[in-house]
């Protein structure tokens, strides 16, 4: 028995040590190598964000990698999205170095050694496959937009579909783990507040700023599935076609482990084949279905789905953290009061909290706002049952608590590091209370 255990063991062994030779000595022909160089003219077509590119040799229809920037020599490496004979707007739907630019000369190369490297002129690398003698002997870009390293065998040694930045292509899936991420602004491309989370028994939209400790849940899948039983594993963006090609649904399959199963939720649909179909997470942190037809000359992109809706979404445009700017009261999707210690007043761009400069809690106040609800409320349970004056003290003892909020009914309260969009409510026991400077 101990003779066949040590037989065993060294089996595996030199199995192991011969799979890792020849994955070593698998290289990329010289025919699949390449160079890119970041220069020469920029393409004439508009993209996202109005930005300038450079397409590069990389193209499955409809979908190509090119270099983009919206500032000057500032540049990502990025997929697009649409076919120059539509004469519509290039989206980008995903980037490999989203906050960590190249410059003019950069290069991206695909060597012998099978990692995808990109690099600045001065040979910082920008980004890479880390996938140097893995086996890999070729690139691929296929028509559904995830970019391929394969070996001999055509496994997937990389893929773009792993690494999302802020969209999920239709077959892509969310993995436990693992987040979408928007952009901060069109103009700058770094990770903005919001993200998408696969999460144990969720998939969870937050919102995160510089005063709050952790990120701010705002919106939870329990409004489109309960995960009761089950680990989430991942969520893959589908479409399915019915009616003999007439209709496609759009939908969101979360997959579950310990037990095995699965949970669905339909979002939309469209009256054309709706297999080019992207879901962004949005600048706003709303989430969006874009669909393309390549069939359709001028104006291809038609918006299929919004999450929150002021018309037929799942749920109230007031939910969104940032709504109402800075501060404001939303109702009905709409921001309709400044809330002010001085009281309701007409809201604008320019509302925000007053400012609370000392700790010290002889030097600020609460003033008091009844049937209003923080967006935290909704998806979060808060603490309690407490009492009112409790979550009063929490919140004076926390120096970086711009206000809490109680609802009377159930006792429960939420600590507010941000405040942004209050949502209106009927029920007069949601009560909020907001820290204001003393009079000097």
């Amino acid at each position: 028995m101990a003779f066949s255990s040590r037989s065993l063991a060294f089996s595996f062994l030199f199995l192991a040590i011969q799979t890792l030779f020849f994955l070593s000595q698998a290289q990329v022909p010289d025919s699949e190598t390449f160079k890119f160089v970041n220069e020469g003219e920029f393409g004439y077509y508009i993209v996202e964000y109005d930005g300038n590119y450079r397409a590069l040799d990389t193209f499955a229809a409809p979908f190509q990698l090119c270099f983009y920037n919206t500032t000057p020599n500032a540049y990502t490496l990025a997929l697009r999205m649409a076919l120059v004979h539509s004469e519509s707007l290039f989206r980008w739907v995903w980037e490999a170095n989203r906050g960590n630019p190249v410059g003019e000369n950069a290069t991206l190369t695909f060597g012998k050694d099978g990692n995808l490297v990109l690099a600045d002129a001065d040979g910082r690398i920008a980004w890479q496959t880390n996938t140097a003698n893995k086996g890999v002997v070729g690139l691929k870009l296929f028509s559904n937009g995830n970019m391929v390293l394969r070996d001999a065998k055509g496994n997937f040694v990389w893929q773009s579909f792993d690494y999302p930045t802020d969209t999920l292509l239709v077959g892509q899936s969310l993995r436990l783990g693992s987040k979408l991420v928007s952009r901060a602004s069109p103009e700058n491309n770094v990770n903005g507040p919001y993200s998408f989370v696969a999460e144990p028994k969720q998939l969870g939209l937050y919102y995160k700023s510089s005063n709050s400790p952790k990120p701010l849940l705002f919106f939870s899948s329990s409004e489109w599935f309960n995960i009761t039983k089950g680990t989430l594993v991942n969520a893959t963006f589908s479409v399915s076609e019915h009616d003999d090609g007439y209709a496609y649904y759009f939908e969101l399959d979360a997959h579950l482990a310990k037990p095995t199963g699965s949970v669905g939720r339909y979002l939309s649909w469209s009256k054309y084949n709706g297999t080019s179909t992207l879901l962004r997470l949005g600048i706003d942190g709303n989430i969006r279905l874009y669909t393309y037809n390549d069939k359709v000359d001028v104006g291809a992109w038609e918006m299929t789905y919004i999450l929150f809706n002021r018309d037929s979404g799942d749920v109230s445009e007031c939910q969104l953290p940032e709504r109402c700017g800075k501060f404001g009261l939303c109702e009905d999707s709409q921001c309709v009061a400044c809330p002010l210690p001085s009281g309701l007043m007409g809201w604008s761009k320019t509302c925000e909290p007053v400012k609370v400069t000392s700790c010290k809690a002889s030097d600020f106040y609460y003033y008091k706002l009844e049937g209003v609800d923080h967006f935290l409320s909704r998806y979060t349970k808060g603490d309690g049952p407490v009492k009112e004056s409790n979550c009063a003290s929490k919140c004076t003892k926390d120096c970086k608590c711009m206000g809490y909020f109680y609802h009377k009914d159930t006792s429960r309260c939420w600590i507010a590091y941000d405040l942004k969009t209050l949502t209106r409510v009927e029920n007069s026991g949601h009560v909020g209370y907001i820290k204001a400077p003393k009079k000097q």
